[in-house]
């Protein structure tokens, strides 16, 4: 027999007084189990010929189950739950408010009900005087503006905006206000990828390397065995090292792909979760390589037009174009201010979507009504519930008794919220934050944006959801607010700390030009060192901070920093065995060890010009070492050993390829013609005067 559960209802409902000429459309009920209501979900779709019928029981895991031998005559209705001992069937008959009747499974026979649910009515009842604290909320919260909508039983309930999404020129925020929604983006990323599977073109489980042939990883085994499946779910053993695409506009998805391999992982494959925008950006690339077409495209093609999604983006400099449009800001000491718009596109599969919670709601209806919208199919019912589907624990522990630790399905998070489950995503990139929240057994989904770093969207949304599902309320305005104090002292007493730690009264160890140079890795590109005003400036994937010098050869990112990333970032420099400056380390991704760039070495090394001059033969003793220029690669040879590659070194030598420690210099006169070959070894340091020809 179905085991019976206790089950605390969603909503206090009350059913349409007047009668209804067709049964279609969303229906609660319960079967009356003695001592306990076993509470269910009929979603009732009258064909030509036939009736439609999918029954959710929540408490028993049970979503969206296609009904089998259903039968109408007249009042009269059959329905059965396919699949599950004992044939647990409904008979009932149709009243003018209701459908009631007996229930059997097996032997077993107990009374139902069920009433048509108005939830898009009890739901805009619930939120009365809404706007009133959404304003509030704006204030409080210290926020330029936020902007909410909820979406219950398939319709708009709520879609409203408070605070200015211009503050210096005092112009209102609206519903129809465009906002970055940062990783809220994914799981776009995410239904574009399940249409593919839908088509059979993309499969969850098949390996990565099946359609990007050349992906690869640091860690080669995991690169071998990854699947689109892991791609998704944060799950690759890679931390997340995130420097390599942030503001990097000059670089494509197939390059961050190539980068990859460069990338140090933390653990093995799906054994520990590590949140992932680079295996995003994969995500995308592979979906293009599919496909043919660009990430931009499919987004905009498979989900932006049939949802009449018009003004949505995929870019800041496209949203920027329209006129209603929220300004990023920040904080600079506890006050707000203005900050630039921070371009993502490259990273566009894992946040660069811009959108209004207007316009969000079409997503919300997609996600909520089994991947349709109005009458059009997006993407397989089934496909929708495999990408709320529970993939791998995130390792969170709930701060709440009543909130459950979480997991990532494919693009969301999926927990249980106060009795009801949830499935939902945040977004976070300079100046906005988003929260898109859905509760697929109860019809209901917001999505809410600020644009200001802070978790007033989270705090919008549960306090929604709070009144919807007719919820105890709880102050989550207050705890947010409290939330914010605590993380400002905080900061305060980080930044006492780290002054602590600073060395007094050392300097560094060279003239400060010696830093200047260019340093790269083969994982997060390069960065380049100019002199400034008695500091050094620091230029990374088109951003620019001022480090002045910390203690010995140490520099740190000035407050007055254009680009807030590099305030308090650190940059250690060091030299090689004979005092050449020749690598800078850089703290980038915590979850590592510090990345170690390698300075670059003096263009001229490679300048075809200064290359022809340096091949012949050089006396070394009574031995003569030969130079040769093959294409543009040196060579020099010793008799009795064997050709040595000479590869350009940033002390100005070339170095050995093939022995560590030995480098070869060349002399020139006046007159830029070489006189002579420094040969630098461990043992000491061996001139070669050229032969003359």
């Amino acid at each position: 027999m179905m085991r019976a559960r206790y089950l605390v209802a969603l909503l206090s409902l009350a059913p349409f007084a007047t009668a209804q000429s067709s049964i279609d459309g969303h229906w609660r009920g319960a079967i009356e189990i003695p001592g306990q209501s076993l509470e269910f979900h009929l979603d009732i779709e009258a064909g030509e010929d036939a009736l439609s019928m999918k029954i959710s029981i929540p408490v028993q895991g049970m979503h969206d189950v296609a009904l089998v031998d259903v039968t109408r005559d007249g009042k009269s209705l059959t329905f059965r739950i396919p699949d599950v001992p004992g044939r647990p069937t409904f008979q009932g008959e149709i009243g003018e408010t209701a459908i009631s009747g007996d229930f059997t499974q097996g032997a077993a026979k107990f009374p139902w009900s069920a009433a048509r649910h108005a939830a898009g009515a009890v739901a805009q009842k619930a939120l009365e005087g809404f706007q009133d604290f959404l304003a509030m909320a704006v204030t409080d919260a210290d926020v330029p503006s936020a902007a909410i909508a909820v979406v219950a039983g398939g319709e708009v309930v709520f879609a409203g905006a408070a605070g200015y999404r211009d503050r210096e020129k005092k112009l209102p925020a609206t519903a129809d206000t465009l906002y970055a929604i940062g990783s809220s983006s994914k799981a776009f990323t995410t239904t574009v990828l399940g249409t593919f599977v839908d088509e059979g073109k993309v499969d969850w489980d098949a390996r990565v390397r099946e359609y990007v042939p050349r992906f690869r990883m640091h860690d080669t085994a995991a690169a071998e065995l990854m699947t689109v499946r892991d791609l998704v779910t944060h799950r690759s053993g890679m931390p997340r090292h995130d420097a390599v695409w942030y503001n990097n506009n000059e670089i494509s998805r197939a390059e961050i792909v190539s980068r990859l391999a460069h990338l140090e992982s933390t653990a093995t494959l799906r054994a520990r979760f590590q949140y992932n925008n680079l295996m995003y950006i994969a995500a995308g690339h592979l979906l293009e390589e599919v496909s043919g077409d660009t990430w931009e495209e499919l987004v905009r093609t498979r989900l932006f037009q049939p949802l009449a999604m018009k003004r949505s983006t995929l870019s800041v400099l496209d949203s920027q174009r329209d006129a209603d449009h929220a300004l990023p800001y920040g904080r600079k000491k506890g006050e707000l201010e203005r900050i630039p718009f921070r371009r993502i596109d490259v990273a566009g599969p894992a946040g660069s979507i811009n959108s209004s919670v207007r316009e969000m709601t079409a997503w919300l209806r997609l996600n909520l009504q089994g991947g349709k919208v109005d009458e059009a199919r997006l993407i397989e019912a089934s496909t929708i519930r495999e990408l709320h589907r529970p993939q791998m624990a995130m390792g969170n522990e709930s701060t709440r008794p009543d909130v459950s630790s979480s997991s990532y399905a494919l693009g969301w998070m999926v927990d249980t919220y106060r009795g009801h489950r949830r499935i939902h995503h945040g977004g976070a990139i300079d100046g906005f934050i988003s929260m898109v929240m859905l509760f697929p057994d109860d019809g209901v989904g917001m999505c809410a944006f600020t644009n200001v770093g802070s978790g007033l969207p989270n705090a919008l949304c549960q306090h929604a959801a709070d009144r919807v599902l007719g919820l105890e309320p709880v102050e989550w305005l207050e705890e947010l607010v409290a939330a914010r104090e605590r993380a400002k002292k905080a900061e305060k007493d980080t930044d006492e700390e780290s002054k602590e730690t600073r060395v007094e009264g050392t300097r560094f160890s060279h003239p400060i030009a010696d830093y200047v140079g260019r340093y790269e890795h083969p994982g997060y590109g390069h960065a380049e060192v100019r002199v400034g005003n008695s500091s050094l400036e620091l230029s990374y994937n088109g951003m620019t901070g001022v480090f002045e010098h910390w203690h010995y050869d140490v520099f740190r990112g000035a407050d007055t920093n254009d680009d807030a990333p590099f305030e308090g970032a650190k940059v250690m420099f060091r030299s090689d065995f004979d005092g050449h400056i020749v690598e800078a380390v850089i703290t980038l991704e915590p979850a590592v060890d510090p990345i170690v760039f390698r300075k670059s070495a003096d263009a001229k090394l490679s300048d075809p010009e200064y290359l022809a001059k340096l091949p012949g033969e050089y006396s070394l003793g009574e031995m003569a070492a030969t130079v040769e220029l093959v294409g543009k690669q040196l060579y020099v040879t010793v008799p009795g050993q064997p050709r040595y590659t000479l590869e350009p070194a940033a002390n100005g030598r070339f170095q050995f390829k093939e022995l560590k420690g030995y480098a070869l210099a060349f002399v020139l006169n006046d007159d830029g013609d070489v006189e002579k070959a420094v040969f630098h070894q461990p043992d000491g340091v061996h001139e070669a005067t050229r032969k003359k020809d």
